[in-house]
């Protein structure tokens, strides 16, 4: 009698521990019938275990894709073998709505899993069983970090003022661009540019108006650019576009447009209004260039003489 009690006692306390175990447990038939249905899936599926009892899988989470599983199921079926799925590769199994306070942002809950193969005393397999983990937590951790990884590593690349290219990006793009026109004898355009008197804006107005009016030069650079052209803010109050595929009489057509744009431009600051202009010097790729820095001081001393000509200009360099 003592041992038909320890007997019931052990059922009774495993039943307990398979109720409110922190883990789903769901058995299948072969063919995909619920059998068996946990306390925690009848608590993230708001169905009980009776409502679910020999309803096909699918018939009940439409969300589950089919096709998917059954490739998981069949070598679990045929070899005898476990499977498993993670989040990565599938979000979830069972769509069910995130509620832990911590994660929050997460609307539904990222799932791991693992199926493995019951069998019956002449060793068939004849139902499947699913244990599903709540890796909510681990899940936006992860996601979290690569999406702050991914904003310093763009962080790291962008000029925090203007949002363009900072110089290191825009001068290894331009590297990059040098080596292949070497190779290939193409054309390719580089336009430097320069706010005219801009210390004097800063002098008069103070440094925060400066940045005010390098912000709109900037916005005027990036409204003029086709998505082939790499911009970036290359010092100071001075802009850089690298015009690929482009000739110096292309590019002029660029460099005018947006001179014009920055001429008719009024920036407001401290209900102050001010008006700006550019200069700028165009300088086109040539082989007799040996490195990229010849091709920056080839267009800076354009840009140079459109300063001394009078500033708001565009002056193309002249193949030496």
């Amino acid at each position: 009698m003592d041992n038909l009690n320890q007997d019931v006692a052990e059922v009774h306390w495993l039943l307990d521990m398979f109720q409110t175990v922190d883990v789903g447990l769901v058995v299948l038939t072969v063919d995909y019938k619920i059998q068996v249905w946990n306390g925690f899936m009848e608590n993230h599926s708001g169905l009980t275990p009776r409502q679910v009892r020999d309803r096909h899988l699918f018939d009940l989470f439409s969300e589950i894709d089919e096709d998917w599983l059954r490739r998981k199921c069949d070598p679990v079926i045929l070899l005898k073998n476990r499977a498993f799925t993670i989040w990565e590769q599938r979000p979830y199994i069972f769509k069910f709505r995130n509620y832990r306070p911590i994660t929050g942002a997460a609307e539904y809950m990222y799932q791991n899993s693992t199926i493995f193969p019951i069998t019956n005393l002449t060793g068939v397999v004849t139902h499947l069983c699913m244990i599903i983990y709540d890796v909510t937590d681990v899940a936006t951790s992860r996601l979290e970090l690569e999406s702050m990884n991914g904003q310093l590593k763009q962080l790291s690349k962008t000029d925090f003022l203007t949002a363009l290219n900072n110089r290191g990006t825009w001068e290894e793009a331009l590297k990059q661009e040098f080596k292949r026109l070497r190779r290939s004898g193409n054309v390719g355009t580089l336009l430097m540019c320069d706010i005219d008197h801009f210390k004097r804006v800063n002098d008069t107005y103070g440094h925060a108006a400066g940045d005010a009016v390098i912000q709109a030069v900037a916005q005027a650079v990036k409204k003029n650019l086709r998505e082939t052209d790499i911009a970036g803010r290359y010092g100071g109050e001075e802009f850089a576009v690298l015009l690929v595929d482009t000739t110096a009489d292309q590019a002029n057509y660029f460099a005018e447009r947006l001179r014009k744009t920055v001429e008719n431009l009024t920036v407001e600051y401290n209900q102050q209004l001010l008006r700006i202009t550019v200069s700028v010097g165009i300088a086109e790729y040539h082989s007799g260039m040996l490195e990229h820095r010849n091709w920056i001081e080839s267009s800076d001393k354009a840009l140079y003489t459109s300063k001394a000509n009078g500033r708001n200009q565009v002056t193309v360099a002249v193949a030496e």
